[in-house]
């Protein structure tokens, strides 16, 4: 014997129900008009079916959804750091170009770029899915979104001719993250400026240079970079002597002295290969430079090259070696922070 609740949703007149919910009912208000009979209820249940009901199952997919891209971009990040490095880090890492190569370094800088960049990317993922899903709701509170797209699409133009240098300055500040151009504390020559790195945003990169001038330098006008403080450096010197002086000694006693500085405990943490002398660089009436150069740590080329000097003159000045008026000249080595 079937239950009064199956009878009574059964006995239902089909005129009375389209009275109540519209000629296509739906599934909560039919189902409340026929458990009750009362077309108020029907109504309330068809209105709630109809938009707060679609309203929050927007809500709870992009919800859903920007939690699932925002773990992905998380794990992202901790594979460009290393953090995660299993198979797929290495096949990321073996597959990708410099962009995603491990610059060498063992540093928080590796860190702080992996942390910028999946905040950006969360950022970006959170505004695409929200921007989606407020198109969503607005058209189920039946919005007509043609005229709303239009003057959004003319005001973003407007925005984009107007904050095209901004937008270029994000733009070139991420990809130089990303490809880890430089970081904090390097010592880098941006064109207009030289110096010290001393903040990295993906807008602008201050820089204060050897006479203690702060410079922001726009991410969006860096030409070209020049990092002088990235894996490895090279101090290099060109030791004048006099032209009538005997070169072969001189080169002779450049050389221990660079050995002589590499074994010393104040080069020693700093430098990473053997110095060479390269031999006879300039010859002229008034000079003969010999080079010389050695592969040190980032940063550290300057003070290495500052003991170079200083033990090269005493070495020099006990074998007797005749110097020029000028006694050194530094190859193309930039400020000197």
């Amino acid at each position: 014997m079937p239950s009064p609740v199956l009878a009574l949703l059964t006995d239902v007149d089909p005129e009375e129900l389209a009275t109540a919910c519209s000629d296509r009912p739906g599934n909560a208000c039919r189902w409340a008009f026929e458990l009750t009979g009362n077309r108020e209820v029907a109504k309330v249940f068809d209105w709630l079916d109809d938009v707060p009901l679609q309203i929050l199952w927007i809500l709870v997919v992009a919800w859903i959804i920007n939690r699932l891209a925002r773990r992905a971009i998380r794990r992202f990040g901790q594979r460009i750091q290393g953090i995660s490095e299993g198979d797929g880090a290495k096949r990321l890492r073996s597959r990708t170009p410099s962009v995603f190569l491990s610059t060498g370094e063992v540093n928080v800088r590796s860190a702080a770029r992996a942390e910028t960049i999946t905040t950006v990317l969360r950022s970006v993922a959170t505004g695409i899915i929200g921007t989606v899903a407020g198109i969503q709701v607005l058209d189920v509170l039946g919005w007509d979104l043609g005229p709303l797209l239009a003057g959004a699409g003319v005001a973003g133009v407007a925005l984009g001719f107007g904050a095209q240098s901004l937008v270029r300055d994000f733009l070139s500040g991420t990809f130089m993250l990303i490809e880890d151009h430089y970081g904090v504390g390097d010592v880098v020559d941006l064109g207009e400026a030289s110096g010290v790195v001393e903040m990295v945003t993906l807008r602008v990169t201050r820089l204060r240079d050897q006479n203690g001038t702060v410079w922001h330098v726009p991410n969006g006008e860096v030409r070209r970079v020049g990092n002088k403080s990235q894996q490895w450096a090279r101090a290099v010197l060109d030791v004048a002597v006099a032209p009538s002086a005997d070169l072969e000694l001189a080169a002779e006693v450049i050389g221990r002295a660079a050995e002589a500085v590499w074994a010393s405990d104040d080069a020693a943490p700093d430098v990473l290969s053997t110095p060479e002398v390269l031999g006879l660089e300039y010859l002229g009436p008034d000079a003969a430079t010999i080079r010389v150069q050695g592969k040190t740590r980032p940063g550290a080329q300057w003070r290495v090259g500052r003991l170079l000097r200083v033990k090269i003159a005493e070495a020099l000045a006990e074998a007797g070696v005749e110097l020029p008026p000028v006694t050194f000249v530094r190859a193309g080595q930039g400020p000197t922070p």
